[in-house]
């Protein structure tokens, strides 16, 4: 640790404490139809247009998760022939070949939930038309989906005796618009101009100083990697993904690309505050965030830093890029396994154990520190409501939230949306753990090697994304699985949140009296992580103990795997 590192990491939170509301209330007044930009509101009219859009009819929540179950199958399917048919397409100067199915039908899934679990290299893989029609407009697509589902929540939390949380389809169209393209051109600008890759010419041959031929990969790089950043989508254009000096660059770009990470689902919680007429209950939610982000890298950053008995090193440097070194690597796996981002910037095999069992944890959490884009909100949500149903057994008054009250229907969504997806993860660990097909692809023996299968069910269960490395994910065993867990991780958390969101949208606010336990509060805010973290630990603690835990055990009694 030094100087320098405190003062980034200091720029990097205020940074991210100024752009909040900025955002924040740019998006409110986007999604409420308020404000929007000259330029494209004609765009936005014309699409509504072609497609048949009345953007002012209102959904119940049914027939809003309807239009968006809709149109995510209509996206698998999509991305699927693209990638099947890319031989025969356009913009393929490298003549890549068609993809087989279960490799195409898992990178399908996972760009359309937001996931981007890569069981491939996308330079050796994709083609530069794939890359552009399939991927990176999934990477928008799948984003402003989240969004839509957080903010019909939040009118759901906020509307009174109404049948309807907006419309879906404006929803998707405005959050694309005015958020997600100008954000991720002005982002594609800077990357650019700090020597990301933006091409579309062959890959270049080269000779190197030996004579060898060398072939040098290029592409459409920058556009893509702004809005896997900015949307929390994590695809990288290269196999390396953010190590890669053709995804990020310079030490410039490496902090952009870990701040825009946690840019909006920051300020969604901001936006949550002025829709629901009260920006302290917006600071509450991102408060508790912003300490559960601060308690796992204050555990993650020294774990790197201290000596290994095993290997007798002391701050190693394995699995790093030494230009940007390990507290850059450890902030960039942090904050890309809070938000549900899946980008990296240093292999997470190579971490040390407790850094790497940080990782596992964020994801484990739900993706609600901060999360994915809208992902992120709705998720710490439907914590908020158990909180305050716990809080209300514990004085014995009806809990209530934002003055609506919270009954059994809700809590029976809200424990569905919690539960399912942690028992995907566990299921699915442990048919990898005692099928052939399973551990046949870890490349370690011992705790280690069951970590990459926990980390690999763990990251696509929550729509992460992100690669543990060690694990032979292409397979079709791991295809097809972690196809489904994404699947369920995305879509079981969803259902229940619009559920909720009807629900509540259908009740009558009740004004607040004596014993209503005030949720702007920082007494809510630590009531809120604790939640947060006993839920963690009660449902993953054995498997852990398993993996991370025993392995920095016995790494410190010299024992490696």
């Amino acid at each position: 640790m030094n100087q320098r590192d405190f003062v980034q990491l200091a720029v990097f939170l205020g940074g991210l404490f100024a752009v909040t509301p900025f955002l924040g209330r740019w998006m409110a007044d986007v999604v409420s139809g308020e404000k929007s930009l000259p330029f494209l509101k004609s765009a936005e009219s014309l699409i509504y247009r072609l497609a048949g859009i009345e953007a002012r009819k209102e959904m119940g929540w049914k027939h809003y998760l309807g239009a968006l179950l809709a149109f995510n199958t209509l996206g698998i399917i999509a991305v699927l022939v693209i990638e099947m048919t890319q031989a025969w397409l356009p913009f393929n100067p490298q003549h890549l070949a068609n993809l087989p199915f279960p490799l195409a039908f898992s990178t399908a899934v996972s760009f359309v939930t937001n996931t981007n679990w890569q069981a491939y290299s996308g330079e050796a893989t994709m083609s530069y038309g794939t890359q552009m029609f399939a991927l990176c407009v999934q990477n928008f697509l799948s984003a402003a989906t989240g969004m839509a589902v957080a903010i019909a929540l939040i009118r759901g939390l906020t509307r009174r005796s109404s049948g309807s949380l907006g419309n879906f389809w404006a929803d998707l169209t405005r959050g694309t618009l005015y958020v997600l393209l100008p954000l991720s051109f002005l982002f594609a600008l800077v990357l650019v101009g700090q020597g990301v890759v933006q091409s579309l010419a062959p890959y270049a041959e080269v000779t190197t100083l030996e004579g060898a031929k060398q072939t040098i990969p290029l592409g459409p790089a920058a556009s893509q990697v702004a809005i896997k950043q900015i949307g929390t989508n994590g695809g990288g254009f290269f196999g390396q993904n953010s190590a890669h000096p053709f995804e990020n660059s310079t030490p410039l770009t490496n902090f952009l690309e870990i701040f825009v990470i946690f840019a909006i689902p920051a300020g969604l919680t901001y936006t949550f505050g002025v829709m629901a007429g009260n920006r302290r209950q917006g600071w509450a939610i991102f408060g508790a965030m912003l300490a559960l982000f601060l308690i796992g890298f204050a555990v993650a950053w020294p774990s790197e830093l201290a000596h290994d008995p095993a290997t007798g090193l002391t701050a190693s440097m394995e699995g790093k890029e030494t230009r940007f070194g390990i507290m850059n690597s450890v902030l960039f796996a942090t904050v890309t396994t809070d938000a549900s981002c899946g980008a990296v910037n240093a292999m997470h095999d190579s971490l040390a154990p407790l850094a790497g069992m940080v990782a596992l944890v964020n994801m484990m959490l739900g993706e609600v520190v901060f999360g994915g884009v809208g992902a992120g909100l709705y998720g710490m949500l439907i914590f908020a409501i158990l909180t305050v149903f716990i809080a209300g057994l514990m004085v014995g008054r009806t809990p209530e939230y934002l003055g609506k009250k919270i009954e059994a229907r809700e809590i029976t969504w809200a424990v569905v949306a919690v539960l399912v997806p942690a028992v995907a993860i566990l299921a699915g660990t442990a048919i990898g753990c005692i099928t052939k097909a399973g551990v046949s692809s870890i490349a370690n023996p011992g705790p280690h090697g069951f970590t990459e299968i926990l980390y690999a069910f763990t990251s696509a269960v929550a729509n992460n994304g992100s690669a543990f490395a060690g694990l032979n994910a292409n397979t079709n065993f791991y295809n097809y699985l972690t196809a489904l867990g994404m699947l369920v991780g995305r879509f079981a958390v969803i259902v229940p949140v619009l559920a909720i969101a009807g629900n509540l949208a259908a009740k009558q606010a009740a004004p607040p009296s004596a014993g209503t336990f005030p949720t702007d509060s920082v007494a809510f805010a630590l009531l809120l992580m604790a939640v947060v973290l006993i839920v963690g630990a009660l449902t993953f603690f054995p498997a852990l103990s398993l993996g991370p835990v025993v392995e920095h055990l016995l790494a410190q009694a010299g024992r490696t795997f």
